[in-house]
């Protein structure tokens, strides 16, 4: 008889560690991954306690959030940012944790680090103090955000008390039209489904779509599945999985490579494997999408008009209104023409090589708006080498563009990267909330980075295609 448990459940029970009398699982974590800005509390809870990291070779810090992408120097000015880096290498120190800091080339965001070092791996158990930590899921694992006093009980027992979600498989199946990316998959069914439609689920993206993936296009997708309410998203291990991890330096080696290929891949779900739900999307009907609110739900086609108000279900209406104030957009106004002030290409969604490469094919031969200041930021050490390698910095830094060093940068803004008042940011990251970009006013349209690069030569919103055509 077939096991017809769903990845999800299979991984869930291969490290569930006992069942708790509230009906939660203690679950034991595989891989811990902490940065600067959520473990320095966690640290001094375990001090105040007496207890000691119950593994701390499962537990890899890197420095990315409130770090600068521009002068990196030490002391850093902004004293807070200090006080959080000294804290990460006194307390990486003293609980023996690998630190990967900016003398350190594998340094990077850490959505990004994980995998490009091969430490995120099929069937694992990945947490992080971050809510983005769902990007991991990619690789066919259980990847989840958690909260500071979690990361502390993970560092002292290496497991987490955690409920069951209900698992819905999220199909999308056909080719994506030419111009069309991973940000823009994500954020149509996030559109589709609600940002709170995931409350609940696990969510198991499947379907010809994502088999077609790399798996940094894969990365994009399961790293958004939070914006849609998940507690996480995944997507089953394939050939291609095993391909990308070969040769990583903290993946199996030699003939141990070969043995942990065939169980990676014994884990998917198979045909007839059993779900909590099933949505189905076809791939044609998504077009460059771009958000046009204050939440990564609030979103249209290119080449759409924000649908009138009354076009929403009722209990979403004054939500709407709120967001078409704040961002001082009109119902039934069209997206293209948006006029932009700020372009952000970066962030652990969309700050890989792949991105990069896609931004650098629209401003190749052009300059960015005279009225637009920008950011392109790699996501890794490794990544702005490779950029560079391919001259990718060169095209970006003759369009005008500001090439900065790996971090968050814009991202979250907990650095010196920030809006400023009402400026309008065409962003490739991940959240439109208000502030988020560092201003309570400065307002944000989420898209892919090959979109952000048109916007900034452009000066406004601009459907890529038409760029990289040749017809504007």
């Amino acid at each position: 008889m077939s096991d017809r448990r769903n990845l999800f459940n299979k991984v869930w029970d291969l490290h569930s560690v006992r069942t708790m009398p509230t009906g939660q699982t203690q679950l034991f974590i595989g891989l811990h991954l902490i940065h600067e800005v959520t473990s320095p509390q966690a640290f001094q809870m375990l001090r105040e306690r007496g207890l000691k990291t119950a593994y701390p070779g499962r537990t890899i810090a890197t420095v990315d959030h409130i770090i600068p992408t521009g002068n990196q120097a030490r002391p850093f000015a902004d004293g807070l940012a200090e006080q959080m880096m000294t804290a990460i290498e006194r307390n990486c120190d003293e609980f023996g944790i690998t630190l990967l800091n900016l003398d350190d080339n594998r340094q990077g965001v850490v959505h990004i680090v994980g995998p490009e070092q091969g430490l995120t791996q099929p069937g694992m158990t990945i947490v992080c103090g971050d809510s983005h930590t769902s990007t991991h899921g990619a690789f066919g694992g259980i990847a989840m955000g958690i909260g500071t006093s979690q990361v502390a009980h993970v560092l002292a027992t290496q497991t987490m008390f955690l409920a069951r979600p209900k698992v819905r498989r999220v199909v999308v199946n056909g080719e994506l039209k030419q111009g069309v990316y991973a940000k823009d998959v994500i954020l149509f069914i996030i559109r589709k489904l609600g940002v709170q439609g995931g409350v609940g689920f696990a969510y198991e993206f499947a379907g010809t779509t994502f088999d077609n993936m790399s798996m940094e296009e894969r990365m994009t997708v399961c790293n958004m599945s939070i914006e849609g309410g998940a507690r996480c998203g995944y997507i089953n291990p394939d050939q291609t999985t095993v391909e990308y991890l070969r040769d990583r330096p903290f993946a199996p080696q030699g003939d141990e490579f070969a043995t942990a290929s065939a169980w990676w891949l014994s884990l998917a779900s198979v045909s007839d494997a059993e779900f909590d739900d099933e949505v189905t999307f076809d791939a044609t009907d998504i077009e460059p999408t771009v958000t046009w609110g204050i939440n990564p739900g609030q979103s249209v086609g290119i080449h759409e008009k924000i649908p009138a108000v009354a076009q929403f279900p009722a209990e979403e209406q004054a939500g709407v209104e709120e967001a078409l104030a704040f961002m001082e957009i009109n119902a039934e106004q069209a997206i293209a023409g948006v006029k932009i002030d700020v372009a952000f290409i970066g962030s652990c969604t969309n700050g890989r090589i792949s991105d990069l490469r896609e931004a650098a094919r629209v401003a190749k031969g052009r300059k960015v708006a005279s009225h637009v200041r920008t950011f392109v930021v790699p996501g890794s050490q490794q990544v702005l080498m490779q950029a560079e390698a391919e001259g990718l910095d060169q095209i970006f830094r003759d369009a005008g563009f500001d090439w900065r060093s790996a971090g968050c940068s814009m991202c979250l803004a907990m650095n010196p990267d920030k809006l400023q008042g009402r400026e309008i940011c065409a962003s490739s990251s991940n959240r439109n909330f208000k502030g988020r970009q560092g201003s309570p006013t400065g307002r944000t349209l989420l898209m892919s980075p090959a979109m952000v690069a048109a916007a900034a030569v452009t000066g406004h919103v601009t459907d890529a295609r038409e760029l990289l055509s040749g017809s504007v």
